[in-house]
This record gives structure tokens, C-alpha cells and sequence, in this order.
């Protein structure tokens, strides 16, 4: 997971605008104004590149955004998105795992009232530096 930065071609449409990511295959979208359409480029980018990410498909280097050949009613502006973040608020369905811990270690937490799973998902985060 990371932070990407892409060029996008901003056409404008009878209303709003549809935007394009050349350098990546079926990526793009549209918004009733500019804001709109900023957004949801935003959001594309990010489920494009993080379905590249999950599925372990090269991601193609972005383009120098000044060489993108485009109308003259269209404009090239970049894009950034987080993939991370991304998942984060969309992929947070919970996932049941088994483990195994020594007996005195349960007994111990239990008499803590320790909530297993809220320590696990604390010590992935640190461990993955996230």
C-alpha cells in the first residue's frame, strides 16, 4: 500500500466534467462540477491502484503531466490517493483467525479482562508500520 500521484485529463462535459487516467487501463470517471469530479478522480485512483496492489499487477509509472497531449478545452491536473487509506475505509470487514497462545498467558489476560482481539490489531499495526 502507498501514496500515488497520477495526471488525469479533465474534459468538460455539458455538465460537469469526465476525467481520464491515461496511464492506467479502464480508470476513470466523471462529477457534476470541478469539485465533484476531483473527488470521485480521487476515489478512482485509489480502487484502481489498490485492485493493481491485491491482484500483484505492475503498476505502470505515471506520466510527466506537462508531455499529456490533450484538446485544447481539456486540462491535465494530478490526482493523488492513498491506497492504505483506501482499504482502510472500505475493505473493514471483520476476519475471524485462531491462534494459539500458552495457557498461563490466557489465564493471565483473562484476569485482566484483556480483549484479544483489540491487542492483536494493535500489534499487527506496529509490527506492519501502520
Amino acid at each position: 500500500m502507498a501514496r500515488y500521484v497520477y495526471p488525469a485529463v479533465f474534459t468538460p462535459e455539458d455538465s460537469g466534467f469526465s476525467v481520464n487516467f491515461p496511464d492506467l487501463e479502464s480508470c476513470y470517471t466523471c462529477g457534476d462540477n470541478l469539485a465533484d469530479a476531483i473527488y470521485m478522480a480521487e476515489d478512482v485512483l485509489a480502487f484502481t491502484l489498490y485492485d493493481y496492489e491485491k491482484n500483484h499487477r505492475a503498476i505502470p509509472q505515471p506520466s510527466d503531466w506537462k508531455s499529456l497531449s490533450h484538446e485544447s478545452e481539456e486540462f491535465v491536473n494530478l490526482i493523488v490517493c492513498d491506497t492504505l487509506h483506501y482499504q482502510k475505509r472500505f475493505n473493514n470487514r471483520a476476519v475471524k483467525k485462531t491462534l494459539s497462545i500458552p495457557e498461563w498467558l490466557n489465564e493471565a489476560a483473562l484476569e485482566q479482562n484483556v480483549n484479544f482481539s483489540q491487542v492483536l490489531q494493535e500489534a499487527l499495526m506496529e509490527k506492519c508500520n501502520v
